[in-house]
């Protein structure tokens, strides 16, 4: 063996120079360095308190650093420019060429991102305040000009195009409670009324968990039922805004508004997918003015058949849409016919909500804007608008993919794209609206040919070509 001693190992000595790229970034103006107080404890012990060698002057020029740089390096650019350690290989001319072309092409690259980053904020900050500019301007309009006229004003050519491109959110509320309308006659009166009754029925039930079946019609079973859907579907409503879950400025207000509901249309109850509907309203209408609206707008033919789920009026509904969609839309159309995707497959979900849960608030509110206007047919224009945006996705995916992109849809729907794709997606089958061909489907007689099996009551679906 060899026995290896003190003599022959050469004694440890500091390598003479410590660069930069050791230690946070710093001046390299002047031959010596000037550290944070923070950074001297990163140096080893035989550092001088400049970074410098023990022994040897802060003014000399130490070995190997590069010299009379014209810059003030960062960390990452002393990797790639700096000059190695004095004890290792220096770099070739090539190579310290090859260096300074790779950070002028890195600082090229970032400086194009920097200006085409700066130029989008731009744009969107141009494209904002012209949205701001129009709206006010709309504003006026509607506050001077049409509000004041309504009845004769609300049809005219000027008032649909200025509807179209969406409500001010100033007057949005006005404009959908005067659109809506009130044949029920609901008063401010009877609101408090049938509130009264609900939050009595809420303190009967947390007090003795039980009561007497009323003469309303509605079972107790059907009346707890109502309560707990209430209160679950109220936490999943908006849930992203935290305004309506329990402890939100508008939870006690929403409750309010679906309990009244229940008591004043037992026969119907509480349905899931109500509380989207209500939250919008209460964000655009005071409490009373919110559940007038409510209540009507669920009184309206198409709103009722969906709530009350009557089978026959929705296979209508179904079986209309259809029409439209093969009439607009051929190839997705036949896509959908070979997968056997069904309109009930996503269209309830966005007739239940009126779009308030499948599309973000904003967009949903636009949608609303027009359906208030144009009725129930342009809740399945809207639905057309959605499959033609997405048509070319759609066309890549199977039966289960389909239906999960279409009752979870991405979230950056932008309206000016979608109301582009409903704009070109019109409601006529050759000469006939949209009432015309709904009308057209009845129950299943001789002569009608059968159209698809529906998912919802496995039910036939018929059209009617008369």
């Amino acid at each position: 063996s060899t026995t290896i001693t003190h003599s022959t190992v050469p004694p440890f000595s500091p390598p003479p120079t410590i660069t930069h790229y050791l230690v946070p970034s710093f001046s390299l103006s002047n031959s010596s360095l000037s550290l944070p107080p923070q950074t001297h404890r990163l140096l080893p012990a035989w550092a001088g308190p400049g970074g410098t060698s023990a022994g040897t002057s802060p003014t000399q020029p130490q070995q190997g650093r590069r010299k009379n740089l014209e810059f003030e390096p960062l960390s990452t650019t002393a990797l790639i420019l700096e000059d190695r350690p004095a004890n290792l290989p220096a770099k070739s001319v090539e190579e310290a060429q090859r260096h300074r072309q790779e950070y002028d092409e890195m600082v090229a690259e970032a400086k194009k991102r920097e200006l085409k980053e700066a130029q989008r904020k731009r744009k969107e900050m141009k494209e904002r305040f012209k949205q701001e500019e129009s709206i006010a301007n709309a504003m006026v309009v509607w506050n001077n000009d049409i509000l004041p006229n309504w009845e004769n004003t609300r049809n005219t050519r000027r008032v649909r195009e200025l509807w179209w491109q969406g409500l001010p959110p100033n007057v949005r509320g006005k404009v959908w409670s005067l659109a809506i309308g009130n044949e029920l006659n609901i008063t401010p009166e009877l609101y408090e009324i049938f509130l009264s009754r609900a939050k009595e029925r809420w303190r009967s039930f947390s007090e003795t968990g039980s009561e007497t079946e009323a003469d309303d019609g509605a079972s107790l079973a059907d009346r707890e039922s109502s309560l707990d859907l209430i209160k679950l579907d109220i936490s999943r409503t908006f849930p992203p805004l935290f305004i309506f879950q329990k402890g939100g400025p508008y939870h006690d207000l929403l409750h309010s508004v679906l309990g009244a509901y229940t008591c004043y249309r037992p026969d119907v109850g509480y349905v899931q997918g109500m509380s989207f509907i209500a939250a919008v309203l209460i964000l655009n209408l005071e409490e009373a003015d919110a559940f007038i609206a409510f209540a009507n707008l669920l009184n309206k033919p198409c709103q009722l058949a969906f709530f009350r789920v009557d089978h026959d009026l929705m296979l209508k509904y179904f079986a209309a849409f259809e029409v439209f969609f093969e009439e607009n839309l051929p190839r997705l159309f036949n896509h959908f016919q070979s997968s056997n995707l069904t309109p009930d497959l996503y269209l309830i979900d966005w007739i239940f909500t009126l779009y308030s849960k499948s599309l973000p608030l904003d967009v949903a509110c636009r949608v609303w804007d027009v359906f208030c206007r144009d009725g129930e047919e342009f809740l399945f224009r809207t639905g057309l608008g959605i499959l033609r945006l997405y048509e070319d996705v759609l066309l890549q995916l199977d039966f289960i993919r389909s239906a999960q992109f279409l009752t979870r849809l991405p979230e950056d729907i932008g309206s000016d794209r979608l109301f582009a794709c409903i704009a070109a997606a019109p409601m006529l089958n050759g000469n006939r609206k949209w009432s015309q061909v709904k009308n057209g489907y009845l129950c299943p007689v001789a002569g009608l040919s059968i159209r698809h099996m529906c998912h919802l009551c496995g039910q036939e679906q018929f059209r009617n070509y008369t």
